[in-house]
């Protein structure tokens, strides 16, 4: 389908499953992200055995480092996002390789009471005293960093702050995760950018329309993401870039893990040997286990005392 097509009749081809969607509005003035993540939050949650709250938190932070992923160009490039807002959550990790993306957190088992309004206290797991970092590994030898204070730790306005402060492209950031006990019933997420030049007529119904999708998951549970996106910006005149398939997926490795102990240094490797129990190292991600007896171990330490 061609974005002529989609221009003249606003019709958008349905798609099941986790992936993002991008758009621009009004002959390229605007910039639209959209995803659902559904499945990729159900997987991180059962890796994790998170409780309602921390599925959320860990989704929506999930959903906005997949929006970050999907912009990066060069294949070898991937963006990390650290939380450290003093809750009780501790540090939330999210790193996503274009549609890859995974999650973890310090401690994904805290349950707190519900808000005042019945919603899933995201913000109070999270907490709002302390700083959300950005990591964009360009395949440079520095990477970039941006940071800021959180706002809220609800993290759809955090976001929202992050583009306007760091990137200097003011956004409007709406993140959902819809939670029924250990099912993720929906999740997903919108990034909307007006772009350098854009019309005030169009920010302002921008503005008027933004209640449509305040509560995107739960709106995402009565229609297709496609079915919102036409109705949310008819006659704005939406035309879809691409669409890109996202999934939770760790690439950790034995070879990652064997390089991770070599860094350890000689004088490190050695005293695990003369421990004689060997090692076993873990991924914080997938919870991935690798084994490495004491031979193993010492043919790393041949390796080192190489390099």
């Amino acid at each position: 389908m061609d974005a002529e097509h989609i221009e003249q009749n606003t019709h958008i081809e349905r798609r099941e499953g986790d992936e993002m969607i991008r758009m621009t509005l009004m002959d390229g003035q605007v910039r639209v992200m959209m995803c659902e993540t559904t499945a990729m939050v159900q997987r991180a949650a059962d890796i994790h055995n998170a409780t309602p709250v921390c599925t959320a938190a860990m989704g929506r932070l999930m959903t906005a480092t997949s929006m970050l992923g999907v912009m990066m160009k060069g294949e070898r490039e991937s963006v990390t996002v650290n939380i450290k807002g003093g809750g009780p959550m501790g540090t939330v990790v999210a790193v996503a390789d274009h549609g890859d993306v995974k999650v973890c957190a310090d401690n994904p088992q805290v349950e707190l009471p519900l808000r005042a309004d019945g919603k899933l206290d995201v913000g109070g797991a999270i907490g709002k005293d302390g700083y959300m970092t950005v990591i964009k590994d360009l395949g440079l030898r520095e990477p970039y960093i941006g940071q800021i204070e959180l706002v809220s730790g609800e993290l759809g306005i955090d976001f929202a702050n992050y583009y306007t402060v760091s990137e200097q492209s003011p956004s409007l950031v709406a993140l959902g995760v819809l939670v029924s006990g250990d099912v993720v019933l929906k999740a997903g997420g919108l990034l909307i950018q007006p772009l350098p030049g854009c019309e005030d007529g169009i920010i302002d119904q921008l503005e008027l329309r933004s209640p449509m999708f305040a509560d995107i998951s739960r709106e995402m549970t009565f229609a297709p993401k496609e079915e919102l996106l036409e109705d949310w910006f008819r006659g704005m005149k939406p035309v879809v870039l691409d669409r890109t398939p996202l999934r939770f997926h760790c690439s950790c490795s034995r070879h990652r893990m064997e390089k991770a102990l070599i860094s350890l240094g000689r004088r490190e490797l050695q005293t695990i040997i003369s421990e004689d129990t060997g090692a076993e190292l873990g991924c914080h991600f997938c919870h991935s286990k690798y084994a490495f007896t004491t031979e193993d171990l010492k043919e790393l330490l041949a390796q080192a005392s190489r390099e």
